[in-house]
């Protein structure tokens, strides 16, 4: 039997070590831009489908005082995150445990944050590998189950924030609304010019105030390079604002 072959990367500018498989699913730039987004109002934290923890150790590094549950369906990837919570010395502070996010229980948490699978199942084209098909594709659990799970979760008040295509804002959206207000999207445009095809989407349970949408973030010059601004994200030297003022 062939041993599973594993990558040894960084992200943060070396910051953070993340083993992660080599032909299944790998963190791109999205869980670390979803990690910038975390207010740092928030200490305690959840990370749904938490995978081999690239999202919640670059939240980790960035903020002292946050702790993590990490929720992982697939014992493998959590096996992975507990690996690199180890290499990263943040076991203390980054727990995981096995679980479906349609059963998961435990509540009371400043915020909720996760990177669901993009694709519902009927739009997307089978994987021959099994744990990148189920880190992008909706398996039994669509992503009003996502939502649903993270306003169970989250304490009054409390923060919920997402990474998603961008034209899955009206399912996000359709979840929210009844249950959630201060609702922030943040378009993460990947040139001037051109539309969003990922969204960040931020909101508080129980709040009533309106919905805004926020400037966003330019990721590549017209060369194809990193803008300022996302360079800087991505090696961990600034923040998402999501609460910035928008651009006139």
């Amino acid at each position: 039997m062939t041993e599973p072959a594993f990558t040894d990367d960084r992200l943060l500018d070396g910051r953070v070590a993340l083993r992660q498989s080599a032909d299944g699913y790998r963190a791109a730039i999205d869980p670390v831009l979803l990690a910038a987004a975390v207010p740092a109002s928030a200490h305690s934290a959840l990370e749904l489908g938490c995978g081999a923890g690239a999202a919640s150790l670059c939240a980790l590094a960035r903020l002292s005082n946050l702790r993590i549950l990490g929720l992982e369906r697939d014992a493998d990837a959590a096996a992975l995150a507990k690996t690199n919570a180890a290499a990263n010395d943040m076991t203390a502070r980054f727990d995981i445990e096995i679980g479906d996010v349609r059963s998961f229980a435990k509540t009371g948490f400043d915020l909720v944050f996760a990177n669901p699978p993009y694709l519902p199942g009927h739009r997307a084209q089978s994987s021959k590998h099994a744990a990148r098909a189920s880190a992008n594709v909706e398996g039994e659990a669509a992503l009003a189950d996502w939502i649903a799970a993270a306003l169970r979760a989250v304490a009054p008040r409390g923060h919920v924030l997402f990474v998603q295509r961008a034209d899955r804002l009206d399912d996000l959206l359709a979840g929210l609304r009844s249950h959630a207000g201060e609702i922030v999207v943040f378009p993460l445009w990947p040139k001037a010019g051109v539309p969003a095809k990922r969204i960040l989407v931020r909101a508080r349970k129980g709040i009533a105030t309106p919905l805004r949408v926020a400037a966003g973030l330019v990721l590549h010059e017209a060369d194809g390079s990193y803008t300022a601004d996302a360079d800087a994200i991505l090696r961990g030297r600034s923040a998402l604002a999501l609460d910035a003022p928008e651009r006139v």
